[in-house]
C-alpha cells in the first residue's frame, strides 16, 4: 500500500499495516514526522475538545481509552521513550451546563478551583509529546520494512488507485491512502475539501512540576512535559500555507499564558513556532474508501490527530482489510 503523507496519522496507519502483514511505502513532501504532528503541544483532552456527544467525540474516547496502550506498544516495538502522563485538565470556562451535555457523551468533570477561580476538572485527560510519538513511529515503522520517501512530495494519485506521481518517478502498488493534511484535498479528484488553519504555539523553560494538569481558558491552554518544558497556545488563523511567525499573535498568547499562569512572564523562551491543522468540512474527519478504485482517505483531524491517530489507525487496517 502506498500512502501519502508521513504524519502522526500517516505514520500510524503505516506502522499497524505493517504489522498486519502489508507492504507499505510512505511518501512525504518534507521530513517526516512534520507538519502539524510535529507543531502539536500534544493534549489528549475530549474534555477540552468536545462540547457534547457525536461521531467525534465518540470517537476520540474510544482513541483515549486505548492510547496508553498505544503508546506502550510503540515505546516497545521502538525503544523510542515517549512522555505520556494521565495528568487530568482543569477548565476555568466549561460551565455547568457544558459538563451536563459532556456527561452525556461519557466525558467525566468535577468543580474545582484554579488558583482561587472556579472551574472544571476533566480526570480523564492527558498529554503526549507529540515529537516524541512520531519519531518513535518512524523507527518502529522502518524497523517493519515500510519504505518511507521523505522530501519527496506525491503530485498526484493516480485514477486507478494503485499509483501515484512525484518529482521523481511514479510508483504502483494495490491501493493508495491519503493521509497528507492540509494539502490532501488536491491529490485525488472529488476528495473533500482539506483546508489550512494556522495556530502559533510558544516553549518556555522551567522547573518540572509547575503544572499537574493541563490548564485551559477559552483559546488559551497551558501543558507541561515531565522534563519541565512549558507550551502555551494558541491562533487560530486563515493565512493559508504561509508559515511566517506573527510576532502581535505571538504576543497576544504570551500575555494570555501569564494570565493563567504568572510565573512565565519572567520565564526563559526557548521556541516559538507555528503549524497547519487540517480542516475539512464538517465535524468529524474522513476515513473511508473514497472511490471505487482502491483510494483510501484519512484526513481532515484539524486539532485532534494527535488524539485520534490510535483510533485512526485500527479502522483504517479494518477498511483495507
Amino acid at each position: 500500500m502506498i500512502i501519502v503523507g508521513a504524519g502522526i496519522i500517516g505514520l500510524s496507519c503505516a506502522w499497524r499495516l505493517a504489522q498486519a502483514g502489508r507492504r507499505v511505502r510512505v511518501f512525504d513532501r518534507r521530513s517526516a514526522a512534520c507538519e502539524a504532528s510535529w507543531a502539536g503541544a500534544g493534549m489528549l483532552a475530549p474534555g477540552g475538545e468536545m462540547e457534547a456527544d457525536s461521531p467525534l467525540s465518540r470517537m476520540a474516547l474510544r482513541s483515549l481509552s486505548i492510547y496508553a496502550d498505544f503508546v506502550e506498544e510503540l515505546t516497545a516495538e521502538s525503544g523510542v521513550a515517549i512522555d505520556y502522563r494521565s495528568c487530568g485538565g482543569i477548565d476555568l470556562a466549561a460551565t455547568d451546563e457544558k459538563a451536563e451535555r459532556q456527561a452525556q457523551a461519557g466525558i467525566r468533570s468535577e468543580r474545582c478551583e484554579y488558583r482561587g477561580r472556579p472551574a472544571r476538572f476533566y480526570p480523564d485527560d492527558a498529554v503526549v509529546d507529540p515529537r516524541e510519538v512520531t519519531q518513535a513511529l518512524l523507527a518502529a515503522c522502518r524497523a517493519r520494512g515500510v519504505d518511507i520517501h521523505e522530501n519527496e512530495a506525491v503530485l498526484q494519485v493516480g485514477r486507478d488507485g494503485k499509483s501515484v506521481t512525484t518529482a521523481i518517478g511514479a510508483y504502483e502498488d494495490e491501493s493508495v491512502l491519503i493521509a497528507a493534511g492540509a494539502w490532501s484535498s488536491d491529490l485525488y479528484p472529488g476528495l473533500r475539501k482539506t483546508t489550512p488553519v494556522r495556530g502559533h504555539l510558544i516553549a518556555y523553560r522551567m522547573p518540572p512540576g509547575l503544572l499537574a494538569s493541563i490548564v485551559r481558558n477559552h483559546g488559551t491552554y497551558i501543558v507541561q512535559r515531565s522534563s519541565g518544558l512549558v507550551i502555551a497556545g494558541t491562533s487560530t488563523e486563515d493565512a493559508g500555507f504561509d508559515r511566517t511567525l506573527d510576532e502581535t499573535v505571538l504576543a497576544d498568547i504570551a500575555r494570555r499564558a501569564a494570565e493563567l499562569v504568572p510565573e512565565l512572564r519572567e520565564a526563559e523562551i526557548v521556541e516559538r513556532w507555528n503549524g497547519l491543522r487540517p480542516q475539512i468540512e464538517g465535524e468529524a474527519p474522513l476515513i473511508a474508501r473514497v472511490a471505487e478504485a482502491p483510494v483510501y482517505a484519512a484526513i481532515g483531524h484539524y486539532r485532534n490527530g494527535i488524539l485520534l491517530a490510535p483510533e485512526t489507525a485500527r479502522l483504517v487496517v479494518d477498511l483495507v482489510d
